[in-house]
């Protein structure tokens, strides 16, 4: 009885990343098997970076932070070293420019007009737009929202 409570309660707390990674690998299996040159595989491969940026988001936006933007959690106290401290404070915009470096690298290694490098590309495309909200945040607001 107690493990079902708590696999419940994982579920529930983790229900926004594991549906959004569920609709990304299904994305994936759907492009798999499209044609790229299709309506329908074209959707799909463009879907898949839509929705890996929104998987992405959520995640990042749970774990992470950066200092200045409503989009990040807010820490709880400090770090004893000035240097982890601003690494934790800058941590998100990290991660996001590590990561986009990879998506980068990995597309200079495809064919951009390949099945999957167009994918890619559509990935480094969109790490980029995540990176200029979290950033554009710390400096800009829109009144009515939430967040400024």
């Amino acid at each position: 009885m107690m493990r079902s409570r708590k696999s419940q309660s994982l579920l529930r707390k983790h229900s926004l990343s594991l549906a959004a990674l569920g609709v990304v690998i299904l994305l994936i299996v759907l492009y798999h098997w499209a044609n790229p040159s299709t309506h329908v595989g074209s959707f799909f491969g463009n879907a898949i970076a839509d929705w890996t940026g929104v998987f992405v988001t959520v995640v990042m936006t749970k774990h992470l932070y950066e200092k200045g933007s409503a989009e990040s959690k807010r820490p709880k106290g400090k770090v004893a070293s000035a240097v982890l401290e601003v690494l934790r404070e800058h941590s998100l915009t990290l991660v996001l420019v590590i990561t986009g470096i990879g998506w980068v690298v990995a597309f200079r290694a495809m064919d951009p007009g390949s099945k999957w490098g167009q994918v890619v590309g559509n990935i480094v495309s969109e790490w980029t737009q995540i990176l200029g909200l979290v950033l554009m945040t710390k400096r800009f607001m829109e009144v009515g929202s939430k967040e400024s």
